[in-house]
């Protein structure tokens, strides 16, 4: 086991990664804050409610579509250190 390749290839991903997360938090719990602070106010109403609703829909969606890419992400690591090592290949075979 290759540690520092280990931890290379997680810093790299987490480089990449960790922005894009915050980013994703920032544009989608904004609007989420907003909606329960104009709430809070009394500028309520069933339009608020389902504005949260979907924007809480959409926050979701996208989770699951990171969670999908990072396994992807994963799976590609993987297949390239199989490819990269033959003996673990013959001995799958």
């Amino acid at each position: 086991m290759d540690i520092p390749a280990i931890i290379g290839v997680t810093g790299g991903i987490l480089i990449v990664l960790i922005p894009i997360a915050g980013f994703t938090a920032r544009f989608a719990l904004k609007p989420v804050i907003e909606a329960f602070a104009r709430n809070l106010q009394g500028k309520h109403g069933n339009e608020a409610v389902q504005l949260v609703e979907r924007r809480l829909a959409l926050l979701e969606q996208e989770m699951t579509q990171m969670r999908s890419e990072l396994q992807q992400v994963g799976d590609a690591k993987e297949f390239y250190r199989k490819l990269a090592d033959p003996s673990v290949a013959e001995r799958s075979s």
